[in-house]
């Protein structure tokens, strides 16, 4: 408690209740509780980095671990752009841990950011559960010819359909690079996590750490963008979702996805 200068007589005093305070008010119910009392320190925290243009998708290839030939010119320089602003700002230098999927597109944004991630030491572990969509039989083929062989998959119809042969549905994506990002959190309880991944691993989470029922949310994931997710030990947050600041002018270069495949 506090005391202040009372209004009344000359050199009287009256208390000032502090936060603490009976006087205060109590913090809210959790039930209806927006955002949780006494912060998340201990929260593990998840920051998923999409890599930069990849070389396959301006092709129109397929791009599993066969057709993936890694980044455009265009693709290093977003992540060059995003290795400058982890320079300048630090934020992911608490990291203890860097994860790629095995696709070369992300494996070489993991390598351009390394140095700003964590101590700029840690060694970058490749995990296949953090891929996008398998593709199977298609991988390497051009998106014309997968449509010749196979035609276009409607999975806003029916997401239980595999891409081809060997590859995978929608919902076994969703299910499988969930999984692994829910993993790494389980592995790194209450540490920093950073993941060079796919936009289609990043709606994964989506729909799988949100309360949503929609089977396909089309996001519109920038390359080299952060996309941060909390971990408590029971709830996801959403902490930020495409963040690319770092992109300007020719930079921001979107790719469409193709026959309901994002790169």
């Amino acid at each position: 408690m506090r005391l202040v200068g009372g209004r009344g007589r000359p050199g009287t005093t009256r208390p000032v209740a502090g936060p603490g305070s009976p006087g205060a008010g109590a913090a809210a119910p959790r039930g209806v509780r927006t955002v949780p009392a006494g912060g998340a320190a201990a929260a593990t925290r998840i920051v998923l980095v999409r890599h930069g243009q990849s070389a396959c998708a301006v092709a129109g290839v397929v791009g599993g671990i066969l057709g993936c030939s890694g980044l455009t010119p265009d693709g290093v320089q977003q992540a060059h752009a995003l290795a400058r602003r982890l320079g300048e700002t630090g934020e992911l230098a608490g990291a203890s841990a860097l994860y790629s999927s095995v696709l070369a597109r992300a494996v070489e944004t993991a390598a351009v950011i390394a140095p700003y991630v964590g101590d700029g030491t840690l060694p970058c572990v490749t995990d296949c559960g953090l891929c996008e969509l398998h593709p199977g039989e298609a991988d390497g083929l051009s998106w014309s010819e997968f449509a010749r062989r196979y035609g276009e998959p409607d999975w806003d119809a029916d997401p239980t359909t595999v891409i081809a042969p060997g590859g995978e549905s929608w919902t076994g994506f969703v299910a499988r690079a969930s999984a692994s990002v829910a993993a790494l959190a389980q592995r790194h309880a209450g540490q920093t996590v950073v993941v060079a991944c796919h936009a289609g691993v990043v709606e994964a989470t989506m729909l799988a750490f949100l309360p949503v029922t929609a089977r396909r949310l089309h996001l519109p994931t920038e390359h080299t963008s952060l996309t941060e997710w909390e971990h408590d030990g029971q709830h996801w947050r959403l902490r930020r979702y495409n963040d690319a600041a770092h992109l300007v002018g020719s930079l921001r270069s979107g790719e469409a996805p193709r026959s309901g495949q994002q790169a």
